[in-house]
């Protein structure tokens, strides 16, 4: 048995401890020498005493046992610390329930989308709202005051597009205001929206130019200024689109009509839609997870719960709403999230149009993508920490801030990538190192497998890519963990705000107006004003056209450290699984670390110009 440690002799060997020990010698020559310890022996002596050789040799071994105890001490902690890891973090228990929870949520999520797609069940507006007549002296129509918000940043690639679509909403123009929050610190591209501003005032549009001169908070901050004005409390409700977001011009009739004699409903959430989405591989795996977050976590969320996350752009809210749930706040990069939370909290409602839909971008780039995911994962632990309290002294039932603790906060945004980075990426590739470890079958394979598909069905155009898809989402659970961790910790990424990376694609309404142009000095054939989102193609087309004879500007990778970091340990993994016979194994590890190579040397998606 291992002696017991006592590091304070270590340390402290001046303190003299227990009970002298005498030792006489045989021999009548040698000197009687006090030993109070097992060091007493090397201590310095005087020349005049002699030495012993036995005397030596016993403290010698003395030491030597001692040493040979501690070293079994140590190997026996190590080893019951290796097998508490193995047997209930990494095995049976960690893994195993993570997998169950996460397949769990995801089928009963689907289930309740397919449910409501049997019962077609959906809002619907109660009568007709719009009656015939001149919109305009209707005294019985229901036109209430709407403001328009587009918050924008430097945004010179689609401010034009979106104040252009914004402008032709079909609404009274006497019960409409549009205004151009303007945080862009570029004066040669204020100058440019200032120019947009007055030309579609000149044509009789509501519209107004807003730049702030102390540019803090972000989103909110900007929202939040523009809400302080003193016209607003003329307004009844307020739209807001991102700078990317084109709305068609019968959003305002498609959402409004809600509001009507349901006075506990706080906010209409339309679903996006992306002209972008088959641009490149990056964008098409984009769109499998915004579709099943829109098809299926918002609607089911809508339908089941009457809440779910508001998505920061087009959506129209109650303005009564916002100011009753404290107006928007600038302690989050998540002022969206922040919100819906609060009105939740407050007891408004919330409504999902799935059928309602507005244009907007992707990222293209890898860069865009992954700082856009970083504020997306960041931000909700950053919440979480500020408003937990809020939520568990609310009034609200206990089934209500179970769903928001557990489901819509910890499931999300913590557990998901937490289970998806230490799996894949640091417990799959170890255990090809050690042999005793083994992971169950149906969590390396049968677990990943059904999750995938269950993401991929409502965009089922996108079964091609269900093996890219995988292997990306696992390698982006890299950012999603790192961003978790850093907003749950405050660390300081977490208040990071990049604005995302726009192309500036075109609509529909956009693409056609400029088409027709382009078509009829060619001499091509006329494209009908009811084309469908199917036609985007041909007329992205002619936009490619006209900037292949532009000026190339040059584009340059990106290096991503811990991408490539993981790329060796995958693929160093994956050739010690083929040396080891491990079957599946070697052939997940392989393919998951080219995927990491290639994210790493920045191969997916767009350059950085």
């Amino acid at each position: 048995m291992a002696p017991r440690l006592n590091f304070s002799d270590w340390w402290g060997k001046d303190k003299q401890r227990g009970t002298p020990v005498i030792v006489k010698m045989e021999n009548p020559n040698f000197s009687i020498v006090e030993i109070d310890g097992p060091d007493a022996a090397f201590k310095p002596i005087e020349k005049s005493r002699g030495k012993n050789a036995k005397q030596v040799t016993w403290v010698l071994l003395l030491k030597a046992n001692q040493a040979v105890g501690c070293v079994a001490w140590l190997a026996t902690i190590l080893w019951s610390l290796i097998g508490t890891i193995k047997n209930r973090l990494i095995l049976r228990k960690g893994v195993s329930l993570a997998s169950e929870k996460l397949g769990k949520n995801r089928l009963v999520l689907c289930l309740g989308c397919f449910y409501i797609k049997c019962k077609k069940i959906k809002p619907r507006i109660e009568g007709d709202p719009f009656k015939s007549g001149d919109l305009e002296g209707s005294n019985n129509s229901y036109y209430p005051m709407v403001l328009v918000q587009i918050p924008m940043c430097n945004e010179k690639e689609v401010y034009e597009m979106s104040i252009s679509a914004v402008c032709q909403l079909d609404w009274p123009k006497d019960r409409l205001l549009i205004q151009i929050l303007d945080d862009s610190d570029n004066e040669c591209i204020q100058d440019l929206i200032k120019s947009e501003v007055a030309k579609w005032n000149q044509k009789g549009v509501n519209i107004i130019y807003r730049h702030r001169l102390v540019r803090t908070g972000y989103k909110a901050g900007n929202l939040k200024s523009a809400m302080s004005c003193d016209y607003v409390k003329d307004y009844e409700f307020v739209a807001i689109f991102d700078a990317d977001f084109q709305p068609t011009p019968d959003f305002l009739k498609q959402t409004v009509p809600h509001f009507k004699d349901n006075p506990e409903l706080g906010l209409v959430q339309t679903r996006w839609a992306f002209v972008n989405k088959d641009e490149n591989l990056l964008t098409r795996l984009q769109n499998i997870n915004l579709c099943f977050h829109f098809e299926v976590e918002q609607q089911v969320n809508g339908v089941f719960l009457n809440f779910f996350g508001f998505n920061g752009t087009a959506g129209i809210w109650r303005i009564k709403a916002l100011e009753e749930s404290g107006g928007w706040l600038e302690r989050t990069t998540v002022e969206d999230m922040d919100i819906a939370v609060r009105a939740h909290l407050n007891g408004w409602k919330f409504i999902y149009l799935n059928d309602v839909r507005v244009l907007c971008e992707v990222p293209e780039s890898f860069e865009a993508y992954r700082k856009q995911q970083h504020r997306w994962h960041s931000g909700p632990m950053q919440l979480f920490r500020v408003c937990l309290p809020a939520i568990v002294s609310s009034k609200i039932s206990i089934w209500k801030k179970a769903n928001l603790i557990l489901l819509f906060f910890l499931l999300r945004k913590l557990i998901l990538p937490f289970y998806s980075f230490t799996l894949f990426c640091v417990v799959l590739p170890l255990t090809m190192f050690i042999p005793e470890a083994e992971l169950p079958f149906w969590v390396v394979c049968y677990i990943p497998i059904l999750m995938t598909l269950l993401n991929i069905l409502p965009a089922p155009k996108s079964i091609p890519f269900i093996a890219p898809y995988l292997l990306f989402e696992n390698t982006m659970s890299v950012t999603k963990f790192n961003a978790m961790v850093s907003g749950l910790f405050q660390l300081g990424s977490s208040y990071e705000w990049v604005v995302t990376k726009k192309a500036g694609r075109s609509s529909e309404s956009d693409l056609l107006a400029a088409a027709e142009k382009d078509l009829k000095a060619f001499g091509g054939p006329q494209i009908s004003r009811g084309a469908s989102e199917s036609e985007l193609s041909e007329l992205n087309r002619l936009n490619k056209q006209k900037d292949e004879t532009s000026t190339p500007v040059k584009k340059s990778n990106k290096i991503y450290r811990k991408e490539l970091a993981l790329a060796f340990l995958l693929l160093t993994a994956s050739a010690r699984s083929l040396l080891s016979a491990h079957g599946l194994h070697f052939y997940f590890l392989l393919f998951q670390g080219v995927t990491f190579l290639l994210v790493g040397l920045d191969l997916i998606g767009e350059q950085i110009s």
